[in-house]
């Protein structure tokens, strides 16, 4: 049990780490004025399926029944088509530091959504962990915001929302398809989830990507390309579903507090902003926040103590 539990906990901090620098490097593209959010994101879903299909060749096959295909279309509309699409789209109308703060809203709509669908009880624990994780993000964010911004662009309601609706889409996914990826390997999942994501968005994405100016892009644009498609999508999405697997959607979740936190320390690596004591502050909330949603009580435990209590008197 433990050792899942570490395979879980490394698996969604290596891809929330992926997933941090997925804003600024997504928005240094679309600075360019050669590489459109569409464009972008089918770069993302047609350069993870091949990737995908190429690294099934070399790993176990596993039989899909027809049932199953069909659930991960569904699966693939939430987790990445809505999930990906209205992200990307939604950091191209508003800043990395705006983008980032959504990101924190992910473990709030899993742990609504759970309760209501896996019937996972809302314990004290689980909303404080929430709100000190939030709070230790937020504070870490905007503690630097006034520089940042003014590098890369302001906010926009619109371009937060769609980053908001990203968020619910795949706190849903999280949640509703848990039992489906349990039963596969990632490569397996992924492979299919990509395929029908591409054939999702190329008919409204495929005239951008076309029209991407691939000449006057620089060999730094074209590292951050491939960092989009074998960083942030391949191996984000290869760790992911090992972290579903073996953790509570309520404990996978919480490691989205993760993403601000590496999106920050790039800007203050990068001579964008500073770190004092302030920052060290949110740190330890951020991380605070992880650990006590990590031990909280899932239902089967408190299934289990109440039923030993009865048993008891």
């Amino acid at each position: 049990m433990e050792d899942k539990n570490f395979r879980g906990h490394a698996a969604m901090l290596g891809a929330c780490i992926t997933f941090g620098l997925l804003a600024p490097v997504s928005k240094s593209l679309f600075g360019t004025g050669l590489v459109s959010a569409y464009a972008l994101t089918m770069m993302r879903m047609g350069g993870g399926a091949v990737v995908f299909w190429i690294a099934s060749l070399f790993t176990r096959r596993e039989h899909v029944p027809p049932r199953d295909l069909l659930l991960f279309f569904f699966a693939s509309l939430l987790g990445i088509v809505l999930n990906q699409g209205t992200y990307v789209l939604g950091v191209s109308k508003t800043s990395p530091i705006d983008a980032s703060v959504v990101t924190t809203t992910t473990p709030i709509f899993v742990m609504i959504i759970a309760a209501l669908y896996l019937r996972e009880p809302i314990t004290g624990k689980k909303i404080l962990g929430v709100v000190v994780g939030a709070a230790g993000a937020l504070l870490l964010i905007l503690s630097g915001a006034h520089l940042v911004s003014g590098r890369t662009g302001s906010g926009s309601v619109s371009g937060d929302l769609l980053c908001l609706f990203a968020q619910l889409s795949f706190a849903t996914y999280f949640v509703v398809f848990k039992k489906l990826i349990s039963r596969y390997s990632p490569v397996t999942l992924m492979k299919w989830m990509f395929l029908y994501a591409t054939a999702c968005c190329l008919p409204f994405g495929y005239s951008d990507l076309k029209a991407v100016g691939w000449a006057e892009l620089g060999w730094a644009n074209y590292a951050q390309i491939a960092y989009v498609v074998l960083g942030a999508t391949f191996l984000a999405y290869l760790l992911m579903p090992i972290g579903q697997k073996n953790l509570r959607p309520t404990v996978a979740s919480s490691y989205n507090y993760v993403q601000p936190l590496v999106a920050t320390l790039v800007a203050v690596s990068l001579g964008m902003d500073t770190f004092g004591w302030l920052k060290g502050v949110a740190v330890l909330l951020v991380f605070a926040g992880v650990y006590i949603v990590t031990i909280s009580k899932s239902r089967a435990q408190l299934e289990a103590e109440a039923g030993r209590g009865s048993a008891s008197r």
